[in-house]
Order: structure tokens, then C-alpha cells, then sequence
């Protein structure tokens, strides 16, 4: 021990020299935090209570699903009796909820076949009133079975974001509404807004969109950013912002349903982006997927074969081999998915063919069904073979 000493004092020693100077044991890392302003406003009137509502009798549900091994989303949604299904919950004619807990919208329509097609009940539904920026993470931790709200299909959230999207259900562009005092004509070019301020919702392709087509144009503007695409509407309503962004679609809508007189704007013709919407559910989920894949499909089918809620039960008689294996009549696909070989038909008899659906949600914005026409009537909307 005694030998043992002189060494144990010569590392003390070189120990407290190099902490005499200044030498850390680990390094602290300094983080640079970047505050991003958001003008907030209060929601919509309904909005405020409506993060987790359902249409069954209006009980409260649980918080959040159970978790779901990949694979099996399926069955677990079978076994639970219920589709739970995320959605917009303030975008009138695509995801709204009123005061009264009642959920009407195009989305909304989707995830009540859905449920249809599985259960024969369209109300075996629970809806989930989602965000933008939290409408992804939900997905992913297994919270709901499928995203219906209003999302944009793109490259990085199909590679990155670990997302299977569904069929396109809704081909949009994103717009701009101007007040008639700074831009009048609807064929003017982003020429027409230099130096304006424009309303833009944060986390959604909406924003980047705006960024770059300004900057490809050469046209100097300010974005004024909200976290709640209502509280972009009211600034911009209010005349904080010269004019606001987002899809064609929203502008029509919400631009109808909340500003004090929507005959003091005007919707560009400019077209500043693709913008396909579409469900989506996890990935490695492919059975799961399926169902969300063909029951969309099916709805398409159903209106290309003239087949609605009101006539359905009289094509059950059909000689046609197409419309008696869309209806179930014969074969055996339904069964190919775990499903009743019906399943299509309970959609279309309890919710409605595509056609149906647009009709019922947007029909009242005087939004022209446009791409979103059959394909035999020169839009987009086209089924998959039933075979």
C-alpha cells in the first residue's frame, strides 16, 4: 500500500490541475431556441368541445385507443365494434361538428361507410377532432384507425411519415381570396399582391406552397401565420391580412360560412399547387388498408354503374356480372378482405355512392365537381376493377 501511495497522489494531483483548468468532464450543449410568433383567435362557435366526440348516443369515449401490433388493425377494429376515425372538425363541408355534437362533411361521409361497410351501422363511428400539426403523430401512435382530414397524399409523408395513403377522394389546388380592394380581377397574377400580407396556417403544405411560389414569381410578401386555419379566417376577415391561402376548396367554404360578407372577395384563378386528398392509415397495416382502398372504390363504382342509396336494393336483381359482385350478389370478394361479401352494398345503402356524398356536403358552396367528376364525364375519379 505504502508503494501504491506516490501514484494514487500523483493522479489526485493531475486530476485537480486539470480541473484548475477549466477542463469539463462533459460537454454542455447550448441549444438555440427559435420562437415562431402565432396570432391565435378563439374557434369556431361548436369547435371548442369537440376534440373527442362520437355519434352514439353521445357517451363519452375513451381518451385513446389501445395499442394495435402492426398488422392487426383490422381485427382490432372488429373486435372493438367501431371505426375511429380522425378528422377536421371546424372545415364546414368537409369535417365540422356543431354545438350540438352533430358531425356532417365530406370526410366525415368516408369514415361513416367505412364503419357501414364493416358493421352494417354507419354510426359505428368515433371521431376524433384533429389539428394540422398533431393530425400525423395521432395516426402514427395507433390513437385512431384512419386520418380523413383533408390531407394532402405528398412524397415525404408516404416515405418519411411511415403513411399508407388511400384513394384520392377529393383533387384540390391551393388558392388565394383577396379582399375586391387590393386585387379585382380573378385573372390577376401574384404581381397583384407585392408587399401584401397573407394569412397561411403553419405545419400544412399550405405554407410551403405559398413560400415557394412567391419566391418563384420575384413577388415580395409577409405571411402571417396562425396555428387554426378559424383564427387565419377572422384575422383576415378583421383586415389584418391583405389576403389568405389554402385549398380552393376551403376558401369556397369557409369563406362562405364565416366571412361577414364573402361577395367582398374574389378566389384567384391562379392555381398554385396539386393538392390530392386522401385517407390515410399506418403502414405495415395492409389488410387494414385494403378496406380503406376499396370501400372508397366501391362508392366510385357505384355511381359510374348509376347505383344510389335510393335504388340500390332494385340492382340487386341485375343479370350484369359487374354490379352483382360490386353488391355481393355473387362471389366471394368481400370474404378476400375478412369482410361480408356485401360490404359495398351496405355502404352505398347506409352513406352513398361518390356522387352522393359531393352532392350532400358541397353541392350548397357551389364547389363544381371539375377533376372530381367520373372519368367517363372527363374528371379523375376512377375504380379499380371489381373482379
Amino acid at each position: 500500500m505504502r508503494k501504491l501511495f506516490p501514484l494514487f497522489s500523483l493522479v489526485m494531483l493531475a486530476s485537480l490541475m486539470l480541473a484548475a483548468c477549466g477542463t469539463p468532464v462533459a460537454a454542455t450543449p447550448v441549444t438555440v431556441e427559435v420562437t415562431r410568433i402565432v396570432t391565435a383567435a378563439a374557434p369556431a362557435t361548436g369547435a371548442e368541445t369537440a376534440t373527442t366526440t362520437t355519434t352514439t348516443g353521445g357517451e363519452t369515449p375513451t381518451a385513446e385507443a389501445p395499442p394495435v401490433a402492426g398488422g392487426e388493425r383490422l381485427q382490432a377494429v372488429m373486435d372493438r365494434g367501431k371505426v375511429i376515425c380522425g378528422v377536421h372538425g371546424t372545415f364546414q363541408g368537409f369535417g365540422f361538428v356543431d354545438s350540438a355534437g352533430n358531425w356532417t362533411g365530406f370526410d366525415v361521409d368516408f369514415c361513416r361507410a367505412w364503419a357501414a361497410a364493416l358493421f352494417n351501422d354507419a354510426n359505428a363511428v368515433e371521431f376524433r377532432s384533429l389539428s394540422a400539426q398533431e393530425r400525423f403523430t395521432v395516426l402514427q401512435s395507433g390513437e385512431i384507425d384512419v386520418l380523413a382530414r383533408n390531407s394532402t397524399w405528398t412524397y415525404t409523408r408516404d416515405a418519411e411519415l411511415g403513411l399508407t395513403f388511400g384513394p384520392v377522394t377529393f383533387y384540390d389546388g391551393q388558392a388565394i381570396m383577396a379582399k375586391k380592394d387590393i386585387v379585382s380581377d380573378p385573372t390577376a397574377g401574384l404581381d397583384a399582391l407585392e408587399g401584401a400580407n397573407v394569412c397561411v396556417q403553419s405545419g400544412t403544405t399550405t405554407e410551403l406552397n405559398l413560400a415557394d411560389q412567391f419566391r418563384a414569381a420575384g413577388v415580395n410578401y409577409t405571411p402571417v401565420v396562425f396555428e387554426d386555419q378559424n383564427a387565419a379566417f377572422q384575422a383576415y376577415d378583421e383586415g389584418r391580412c391583405d389576403a389568405i391561402t389554402s385549398d380552393r376548396s376551403q376558401l369556397a367554404t369557409q369563406g362562405q360560412a364565416v366571412l361577414k360578407n364573402f361577395a367582398d372577395h374574389v378566389i384567384l384563378d391562379l392555381v398554385m399547387s396539386k393538392e390530392p386528398l386522401a385517407p390515410a392509415v399506418a403502414q405495415g397495416d395492409d389488410k387494414w388498408a385494403d378496406v380503406i382502398h376499396w370501400v372508397v372504390y366501391g362508392m366510385i363504382q357505384a355511381e359510374e354503374l348509376g347505383i344510389t342509396s335510393e335504388n340500390v336494393d332494385e340492382f340487386l336483381t341485375s343479370e350484369d356480372p359487374v354490379v352483382r359482385r360490386l353488391l355481393g350478389v355473387e362471389g366471394e370478394l368481400g370474404s378476400k378482405l375478412g369482410l361480408s361479401n356485401d360490404f359495398i352494398y351496405r355502404a352505398i345503402k347506409l352513406v352513398g355512392n361518390y356522387g352522393e356524398v359531393y352532392e350532400h356536403n358541397l353541392a350548397t358552396f357551389n364547389i363544381a365537381r371539375g377533376q372530381n367528376e367520373l372519368w367517363t364525364k372527363g374528371g379523375l375519379m376512377y375504380a379499380i376493377p371489381f373482379r
